[in-house]
């Protein structure tokens, strides 16, 4: 073999080392987060620039990107258009895992089975669950508030299918439920206490007894490896974030005021059923993760069946 051929030979085997090699952690770059207008803790790290400043000294910008939903939010997650995503509700990660999308749990918000409900208009004849049957029901397509009415029809012997579904926004579910061109509304927090405050919307069942409605932080695999520090980082203000709205329940809602534009009466309410304790993921932890998959398996709302105990963790650096 020639010098040529040796040469060749190296420069392709350089090439396949690098396209086999494993991502390593680097500082520097931007870090794309995904959020909702729900997602309270980032709406106030965004709104003073609190994680911006943290992320300083590891040379890591972010950028923010706002979506209707969590199932939105975990597909542009899944293509590489953000890397980290703010919290979504338990069902999402689940329709995730079934579509193959290779995320990891970073952080949970304890469970707050309050801040959702099935909600009716207040002169609404409909007293129970029971009473959805035959009903045309408003509901976000893989929200927690989907699992909550799958979990509270079958507490009443009731199947999926024996509602009808309007898969809608929670801004459209309001206005449908307001319209009556719908019977009921499945909504969560700060939606569900506006409705309440605004159009005296009446809760027939909240998640007590039937969903624990935590909230996820995820990231995309290749962020987990790439930068580790600035998740550490992300953990940290999250946490800060989620201690101080519970400490200054007044304060933070009048902050939540400006940006959402809902009386800071009704976001303190919101905000006293809203957990906000940011905790690293533990697998004990996500055992309700499962009972939601096969909820929505059983009733063909899943492609395919989900073991979520292959779920990869990501753990918060010691401090």
């Amino acid at each position: 073999m020639n010098r040529r051929h040796l040469g060749r030979l190296a420069a392709l085997s350089l090439a396949l080392l690098a396209t086999t090699a494993p991502l390593r952690a680097e500082e520097g770059g931007v870090l794309r987060i995904g959020y909702q207008r729900s997602s309270t803790l980032v709406a106030l790290l965004r709104q003073d620039e609190g994680l911006e400043k943290a992320l300083a000294p590891l040379k890591v910008t972010v950028s923010w990107h706002e979506f209707t939903s969590g199932l939105p939010i975990m597909e542009a997650l899944n293509v590489g258009q953000i890397d980290v995503s703010a919290d979504v509700a338990d069902t999402v990660p689940v329709f995730a895992q079934a579509a193959g999308a290779k995320i990891t749990y970073v952080a949970q918000e304890a469970a707050s089975p309050t801040a959702q409900a099935i909600v009716v208009a207040k002169d609404s004849p409909l007293k129970s669950v029971a009473d959805l049957k035959g009903r045309k029901v408003a509901v976000t397509k893989g929200a927690g508030s989907h699992y909550l009415l799958l979990a509270a029809l079958a507490a009443e012997g009731l199947t999926f299918k024996s509602i009808t579904p309007a898969y809608l926004t929670p801004a459209d579910g309001r206005s449908a439920l307001a319209g009556g061109s719908v019977d009921a509304w499945v909504a969560w927090d700060p939606f569900l206490s506006a409705a309440q405050d605004q159009a005296g919307a009446r809760i027939l069942k909240d998640g007590t007894g039937l969903s624990l409605y935590k909230r996820y932080y995820l990231a995309a695999d290749a962020t987990v490896t790439r930068q580790p520090a600035a998740l550490g980082v992300l953990f940290a203000k999250l946490r800060e974030t989620g201690d101080w709205v519970k400490a200054h329940p007044d304060e933070a809602a009048t902050r939540l005021a400006t940006l959402w534009k809902i009386e800071p009466a009704v976001i303190r309410q919101a905000n006293e059923r809203r957990s906000y304790k940011v905790e690293p993921i533990t697998r004990d932890g996500l055992s309700e993760q499962q009972k939601i998959a096969d909820a929505f398996r059983a009733e063909g709302l899943l492609p395919r069946a989900v073991d979520t105990t292959t779920a990869p963790i990501w753990e918060p650096p010691v401090r």
